[in-house]
């Protein structure tokens, strides 16, 4: 699925120290590895827990690849917040070196 120019986007490597990053990814996505700082809200609960984002911050949205989170930058923008997508997902943020946590169990990993 192409979203075209419709979509306000940022690559991985450029999501700056500190911003609000959405994480829309499933738990076992999330339990495998995740941004430090990072908010995990599924995108299936997103509906329910919109009211957990907040509006006087620019959001970053992130998934595995790029499309989920693409998908929820649209929503969250026509509903009045200001979004963009991590273009590339966590699979792009992995390669750019960024940190990621994960379970103690294993060493983090893009799932």
């Amino acid at each position: 699925m192409n979203f075209g120019n419709d979509v306000p986007a940022v690559d991985a490597a450029e999501v700056p120290e500190g911003a609000y990053l959405l994480d829309v990814r499933e738990q076992y996505e999330w339990d495998a590895g995740h941004a430090p700082d990072a908010v995990h809200i599924p995108m299936g609960e997103l509906n329910d827990r919109a009211a957990e984002i907040p509006r006087d911050r620019d959001i970053f949205v992130v998934c595995r690849s790029g499309m989920r989170s693409a998908q929820v930058t649209i929503a969250l923008n026509q509903a009045g917040w200001t979004a963009r997508n991590v273009d590339g997902g966590m699979k792009r943020w992995a390669e750019a070196a960024r940190p990621l946590d994960g379970h103690a169990d294993a060493p983090p990993h893009i799932a």
